[in-house]
């Protein structure tokens, strides 16, 4: 029977669903500082979905507006660079600010996770520091592509696909 109720927990905590306190956490001496706050920062199904929503709404409402601000650098970079920020941090209601930092610095997506956040700091740079419409504008293609080849590690097998159709389209042996 605890099998039973250790696997359900399990499957309830993949899913961001509450999980029973005294069996989920582990003894006092051995919390973190993650488990110290996802102790006191519950939230139910309802809310995680709807923290989900807004902030996927609003990342996305970001990254488009900024599009209209192109060719001031300054603003689009910036706007561009929060909303995709507030795009990948909405996953954190779903699964939780811990699972998230976890998964992000996951042996299969740590790369394309340094990518990510170089080319965000990459990015504000050229765009707050050095004014180039030419350098802001590289470092949000980088950024794109990062973001895309990491959103493709949740995917199994994806990775290799593209891999494969972008060596396929861009063979020159005839």
């Amino acid at each position: 029977m605890d099998r039973m109720r250790d696997a359900l927990e399990r499957a309830k905590m993949l899913v961001g669903m509450e999980v029973d306190e005294e069996s989920a956490l582990p003894p006092p001496e051995e919390q973190s500082f993650y488990d110290d706050i996802n102790r006191h920062c519950t939230l139910n199904t309802t809310q995680r979905l709807y923290g989900f929503a807004i902030c996927l709404a609003a990342g996305l409402t970001c990254t488009f507006l900024s599009m209209l601000v192109f060719f001031n650098p300054v603003k689009f970079g910036v706007t561009f660079t929060l909303g995709n920020m507030m795009a990948l941090g909405s996953t954190a209601f779903l699964i939780g600010p811990k699972r998230q930092f976890d998964m992000m610095l996951d042996s299969v997506r740590i790369y394309a996770t340094a990518i990510y956040i170089a080319s965000i700091i990459v990015a504000l740079f050229c765009a707050l520091l050095v004014h180039s419409k030419v350098l802001t504008l590289l470092a949000i293609i980088l950024e794109f592509g990062a973001l895309v080849w990491y959103s493709l590690s949740y995917i199994p097998f994806a990775r290799s696909v593209v891999s494969k159709v972008m060596t396929s389209c861009f063979d020159t042996e005839f």
